[in-house]
């Protein structure tokens, strides 16, 4: 009896295996939408609100670039905006989303997915310039900052959701060693004064094996191989764990720059 109810139990945990797996998969979502994990994912969030960074210069400034806006989601929280705002999205899929979410808004979107190191704006022409969780070049972002004006940035660091790696066995981050000391040392040799700086681990934690596959598709430069074939061992094998009611513990890695130019 012990191995029929046993069998069972096997079996329908590999139905749900393949329910959740094939529903992450196959979910709609558009921008960088988390909402899609609310309930699934807890994730980790540092002690300052970068909100709250942002408000105080944003209330002054007449004029604002966002940095890969992703579909705008955030830009577009922030308003009122200044008079003249624009964004850069480097993710052609988001490009639309975002002129959708933001033209409303008089921003302008620039689509730089053909070459996002050159900015496509004229010299000194903002006030503020933020980058929450995209690239920049801090040479460019010295450009088109007015004299001394203010550069905003959060960043993913290296060390986000490693322990998602290694419960897959995938490989760390190709950028595992971008940090708050790397950023502050680029800044500073591209000509900034760099003002306030923070970092930070914060807990976090995955519920089951749909919001892995789906926080993943969100995230592709996670596990840049990922598919759910590919690591269907590794994925299983959590599935498993996250099933008997156990939960998958990662920390989000955050770090927080304000610079302006010298």
């Amino acid at each position: 009896m012990a191995r029929d109810g046993n069998g069972a139990a096997s079996s329908l945990s590999a139905v749900m295996f393949r329910e959740l797996v094939d529903a992450a998969a196959d979910a709609a979502f558009e921008g960088w939408d988390f909402g899609v994990l609310d309930g699934r994912y807890t994730q980790g969030a540092p002690s300052w609100d970068y909100r709250e960074v942002v408000g105080q210069p944003l209330r002054s400034a007449a004029s604002l670039l966002d940095l890969c806006t992703g579909g705008g989601e955030f830009l577009s929280s922030l308003a009122p905006l200044p008079p003249v705002t624009a964004a850069t999205e480097a993710y052609p899929p988001n490009v639309a989303v975002a002129r959708r979410r933001l033209g409303p808004l008089g921003v302008r979107v620039a689509d730089v997915s053909a070459g996002p190191g050159r900015l496509p704006f004229d010299d000194g022409a903002f006030d503020l310039v933020l980058s929450r969780h995209g690239a920049y070049v801090p040479a460019e972002v010295r450009r088109v900052l007015a004299p001394g004006r203010l550069f905003v940035t959060q960043q993913v660091g290296g060390r986000d959701l490693a322990e998602l790696n290694a419960a897959l066995g995938a490989p760390p981050h190709t950028y595992r060693t971008w940090d708050l000391d790397t950023a502050a040392r680029e800044l500073e040799q591209a000509g900034f004064a760099v003002a306030d700086r923070r970092e930070e681990l914060a807990g976090g934690v995955l519920h089951d094996i749909g919001a892995v596959v789906l926080l993943l598709r969100l995230t592709p430069w996670q596990i840049p191989d990922f598919d759910p074939t590919s690591y269907e061992t590794r994925l299983r094998a959590l599935h498993e764990r996250l099933a008997t009611g156990e939960t998958l513990r990662v920390h989000s890695h955050r770090f927080l720059l304000t610079a302006r130019p010298r």
